[in-house]
């Protein structure tokens, strides 16, 4: 029986657990560029003993923000700021991730803590399947055919560029109504050509994306893809369509889903408890036969254990409780009696 603690691999990458950081947007870049609030932010839950941490989501072309303070991989000035990143959560035992993205129909938006909403000038032309906006947003641009393949280019020039830093996992984001979920989702997507109508032409765009990314991603190393598994809305996106995707993708070379869910219309009725998201990774874990992460308020050691030992997911990640923990895994090692297996550094270990 696998526990939180054991080590974990795939293809020729071995987690030291079986706990990660999940990506966390920061807003705190200049031009898409990673600086020493990444190095310090990240590098923390990599010195917290996490077996993997992912940097967050990380836009492969300028509109493809969120916000104008989004990280990005668009451009080779990128790579060597990355690299800082991910050397040190190298140095310090972390597999270092990090998540490919664009925002399509909801990018260009202010930061949070700026209030949200569209940025008010210098913004941008956001894109999508169809001209159907986000509420509060600006109406998108339907993508042509050039468009999606410009796009699907800008995925796999940012994959060189993360191997250049010295990524070993990247992670498609294909969730939280960002590009890729549009095209998935029939809420979003109302195009009748071969990238909309049926479920199979409403994740071509997902499943040749991910294609491409294999391709042009070492075969040594890992690919992960993050879904939104269920919409929580009458006739939007289910849990039996993502099943059906996460095949899809593991035929196609995927070797892990990042199970999430919503965000691609507002309003949605979500059923939020600890945990609420397992069941989306232990349905796919199952059905789909593919390895998973289960990811929505997971922070109690014994929780995360739980969800490993009976086999529910393979790997847990957490978002808010790496925030206000950054040193969770060393904690959880000691509450769940696994001491041995604590990963602390050398310069902490009269501490603990």
């Amino acid at each position: 029986m696998p526990h939180l603690f054991d080590p974990f691999t795939q293809r020729s990458i071995t987690f030291r657990n079986r706990i990660g950081v999940s990506p966390m947007c920061m807003y705190s870049c200049e031009d898409g560029v990673a600086n020493d609030w990444h190095v310090v932010h990240l590098g923390a839950r990599a010195i917290g003993g996490a077996g993997m941490v992912c940097v967050e989501a990380t836009a492969v072309e300028p509109r493809g923000r969120i916000s104008p303070a989004d990280m990005g991989i668009w451009d080779d000035k990128h790579i060597e700021p990355l690299a800082r990143v991910a050397r040190f959560l190298t140095q310090h035992g972390a597999v270092p991730a990090i998540q490919l993205a664009h925002a399509g129909r909801k990018a260009g938006t202010k930061p949070p803590w700026e209030g949200g909403g569209l940025v008010e000038s210098g913004g941008w032309q956001a894109i999508g399947p169809s001209a159907v906006p986000f509420q509060g947003l600006s109406t998108p641009a339907e993508m042509t055919i050039d468009d999606i393949k410009t796009v699907q280019r800008a995925f796999v020039a940012a994959a060189k560029r993360a191997l250049a830093a010295g990524f070993k996992l990247i992670e498609l984001h294909g969730a939280h109504g960002y590009l890729a979920h549009s095209f998935y989702s029939p809420l979003s997507n109302h195009r009748t050509d071969l990238y909309g109508g049926s479920f199979a032409n409403r994740t071509r765009f997902i499943v040749e994306t991910a294609t491409m990314l294999r391709e042009a991603w070492p075969r040594d190393l890992p690919l992960w893809t993050r879904l939104s598994c269920s919409d929580w809305v009458d006739g939007g996106w289910t849990i039996g369509d993502s099943v059906e995707l996460s095949k899809k993708l593991k035929d196609v070379g995927v070797d892990a889903i990042d199970c999430s869910s919503g965000g691609n219309v507002m309003g949605a009725k979500i059923a939020i408890g600890a945990g609420y998201q397992v069941p989306f990774a232990e349905a796919i874990k199952r059905e789909a036969g593919i390895a998973t992460a289960a990811v929505g308020l997971i922070t109690e050691p014994s929780h995360a254990d739980e969800i490993i030992r009976n086999r529910r997911a393979d790997f847990v990640l957490l978002a808010r409780q790496s925030l206000r923990d950054p040193n969770f895994p060393i904690h959880a090692a000691f509450a769940l009696h696994q001491k041995d297996k604590a990963p602390i550094p050398k310069q902490y270990l009269r501490s603990f």
